[in-house]
């Protein structure tokens, strides 16, 4: 009698062969199993990100000037009453939202009654909160990535997220390009947690609150949360952005005194208006190239591979992880056919290149495996999983290398503005004058009381400056004639008597011509402090800190504080 043998119907239950879960991970011989069914809880990551975060917040200098002059002391204003402004702040132009000074003012104005006078730890808190944020967003990514695609890419991620150089940088940087770079990762965690409307509500939230041109990045993940729920994300992301703008509106009108939207103004400048930012400076299409490499090393190449091996990664990543990365490929496209580059331009993108190298990384293996026996480990699989952890400590190893050259290199201008508190003896209505160094001031919340200006003294410098908050004029809602969109310079933004200037602050260089610091019968040095000369150091050893070459290789300057001396 022949004999039948009853086959196992399948269930429901079983893993679709077409789909990638994590049974299919667990069931891999290089180690996944309990460990990556379990994934990475909220405290190891939160923790991780708290402590580099709090070290951003105490140690990062400001990279670029438009953060001083269109965020610091905008808020400045707000807290003490006394801050420069730019033009984009003239109710004429009206082109920065006080909706997002607003919401960094929650901390500062209790930082300010806490702290008093003492204006430098008001600084630090609001850098503490920007900290903060980040660390709650990017603990929601980490978390989404372990739930989805298991602990050792999760891991890597965090690795990478805690010490790049960009993310370390970009996280503390009072920016809207940082804010939106915040909500890119809450809203890529959000859609890999399968919650769609969450994710465009946030979405939305990074690109009215933070930067409008972010719409871009946005758009992979917000269409295709729509595209699986989309009266739920519609609705989420509708009410979310009406709120935002009609709020923005009301505080824009409140602030500067006519109806307007800053959103819209914007827009409308650089877009439909056809801009003018070539006046600020233009770079080559190359740029976001190097300078995605100075920031994150072999990261940033792994990064722009993933697409290379997604024909063999496919099951595992796509779409969910492809749709989330997909923004690095469009932001970089679109923001290098700009004449006008920023390294702040490609901050929201910063967490997506490092969840795109850890993919790639944990792929590794998986590029030598044989089609046809998955399962078996040869020679090359074992290589290759070797390979994963000392390509992400060569990358962790460069990374702190360029972290730490751009700290102790350029952090000068705010450890020399810290000594004025020291030297209150000068007494009140005191003058600061700053010349070609007025792009390193650090913000009038390094410039004590008793100091009563900051004023710049002509240097050469071409451009239209900002100029102090004038309340006669209506402060906030003043329009005043001297600014203009054109980058002209104002007859009015100079201190022409110099012998007016109680401190003088410049960078002296090894060059061939004398500084106003030079004459030693006017001025003595009350600071002198070491400052990076980029022009005349070899770019790899001021890019990265090499040990016993960096200071060997490098040239610096002195970046000084001089006191007027009593004639």
């Amino acid at each position: 009698m022949a004999m039948v043998t009853r086959q196992r119907r399948s269930q429901p239950s079983d893993p679709s062969p077409s789909t990638y879960t994590k049974l299919d991970k667990a069931n891999k011989s290089d180690g996944g199993g309990a460990e990556d069914e379990k994934g990475l809880g909220w405290f190891l990551p939160f923790v991780a990100l708290g402590m580099l975060r709090y070290m951003s917040a105490s140690s990062n200098i400001i990279h670029d000037c438009d953060e001083v002059f269109n965020y610091w002391e905008p808020l400045h204003f707000l807290l003490y009453k006394t801050g420069f402004q730019t033009w984009e702040y003239s109710s004429q132009f009206a082109l920065r939202s006080y909706l997002y000074l607003l919401f960094h003012e929650l901390v500062g104005r209790p930082a300010s009654w806490l702290f008093a006078e003492e204006k430098v730890r008001v600084f630090v808190a609001v850098r503490l909160f920007l900290g903060l944020l980040s660390v709650i967003t990017e603990t929601v990514l980490v978390v989404a990535l372990s739930r989805k695609y298991g602990k050792r890419l999760a891991s890597y991620a965090l690795a990478m997220l805690c010490l790049t150089s960009g993310c370390f940088f970009a996280s503390t940087s009072f920016l809207p390009s940082s804010f939106s770079m915040y909500a890119m990762s809450l809203a890529s965690g959000l859609f890999l947690l399968d919650k769609p409307a969450a994710s465009v509500a946030v979405a939305a939230t990074g690109v009215i609150l933070g930067w409008p041109f972010s719409i871009l990045a946005f758009l992979p993940v917000t269409l295709y949360s729509l595209s699986r729920k989309f009266n739920r994300a519609f609705i989420a992301g509708a009410v979310t952005s009406i709120i935002l703008l009609a709020l923005s509106t009301v505080i824009d009108f409140h602030y500067y005194g006519r109806w307007t939207s800053s959103v819209l103004n914007i827009l409308i400048y650089n877009v439909a208006g056809g801009g003018e930012s070539h006046l600020y400076g233009t770079e080559g299409p190359f740029y976001y190239l190097r300078n995605g490499f100075n920031n994150f090393n072999f990261c940033f190449l792994l990064a722009l591979l993933f697409l290379g091996i997604l024909p063999i990664a496919r099951k595992k990543y796509a779409p969910d992880l492809l749709i989330v990365v997909s923004p690095i490929y469009i932001w970089l496209g679109f923001m290098s056919l700009q004449p006008h580059k920023e390294e702040r331009f490609l901050y929201p993108i910063y967490p997506l290149i490092c969840v795109a190298a850890s993919a790639v990384i944990e792929s590794f293996p998986d590029l030598f495996r044989d089609k046809y026996n998955p399962r078996s480990d040869s020679i090359m699989v074992k290589a290759a999983k070797i390979l994963r952890p000392v390509i992400l400590s060569l990358i962790l190893c460069a990374s702190h290398a360029r972290t730490f050259s751009l700290i102790h290199g350029y952090s000068a201008p705010m450890e020399v503005y810290k000594i004025l508190e020291h030297h209150d003896d000068a007494g009140t209505g005191s003058v600061l004058c700053v010349g070609s160094e007025w792009h390193r001031f650090p913000s009038s919340f390094f410039i004590p009381n008793y100091v009563s200006e900051v004023r710049w003294i002509d240097d050469g410098f071409r451009g239209l400056l900002p100029f102090p908050f004038n309340s006669t004029l209506g402060g906030t809602a003043s329009a005043p004639s001297y600014f203009n969109n054109k980058n002209k310079a104002s007859n009015e933004q100079y201190l022409h008597d110099i012998d007016a200037c109680t401190f003088l602050v410049e960078l002296q260089l090894k060059r061939p011509y004398l500084t106003r610091g030079s004459d030693m019968s006017t001025w003595e040095a009350i600071a002198a402090i070491p400052y990076l000369d980029r022009e005349l150091s070899p770019s790899l050893y001021r890019s990265f800190f090499i040990p016993y070459l960096w200071q060997d290789k490098n040239v610096f300057g002195m970046y000084k504080l001089l006191k007027r001396i009593p004639k």
